[in-house]
């Protein structure tokens, strides 16, 4: 029974491959309709954020680390208006607007966004200069941070819930006593 099962897919893809021969031979079929699909593109070719947790530090670099100087910068920015016309690439990489790392207060971890590339190469440096563009698509800004289109999404909407939650809204929220689905009929 097995060898009859091997001779029946041996015959289907000699038979696919006839076929496939002579669509080739005769050219693109000028009656089939066209398809047309949305292709994505392949997964991005930038490296992936890295998180370098203070626990897992050796103690060389906890002793380097010891050694570097904290500087105060009088000329740094104290606010929008000075900062909006400041140089870009924005050098002040420990400003909690740049985009090149984060850092969890909680933890003290460091979380570097773009590992493959230093700050003076990044396109943008800044979020509230993205901000200021006005409206632009996921996949742009997730190309600015380096996050998937999905995160930016999720990001998105769990941003506006919290919006409505601090602000004089309108409309209830899910969990409310006066929160009816929309569709439902209930308003």
């Amino acid at each position: 029974m097995d060898q009859d099962n091997r001779d029946g897919m041996k015959d289907e893809s000699a038979a696919e491959d006839v076929v496939d021969e002579a669509r080739a031979a005769d050219g693109p079929n000028e009656d089939a309709p066209a398809v047309s699909r949305k292709v994505r593109h392949k997964r991005r070719l930038r490296a992936r954020s890295k998180t370098i947790a203070p626990k897992r530090l050796t103690k060389e670099e906890l002793r380097f680390r010891d050694l570097l100087p904290m500087f105060d910068d009088p000329e740094r920015p104290q606010s929008r208006g000075e900062c909006k016309e400041a140089e870009r690439p924005c050098p002040y990489v420990s400003c909690k607007h740049h985009l090149y790392l984060d850092v969890n207060p909680e933890t003290g971890s460091i979380k570097l966004n773009f590992p493959d590339l230093e700050v003076w190469e990044m396109p943008e440096t800044c979020s509230l200069d993205v901000a200021d563009k006005g409206g632009i698509t996921l996949e742009e800004v997730g190309e600015i941070l380096n996050l998937t289109r999905e995160r930016i999404r999720q990001v998105e909407v769990r941003g506006l819930l919290k919006l409505k939650m601090v602000g004089p809204g309108e409309e209830p929220l899910p969990g409310d006593a006066n929160y009816f689905p929309p569709g439902t009929g209930g308003n």
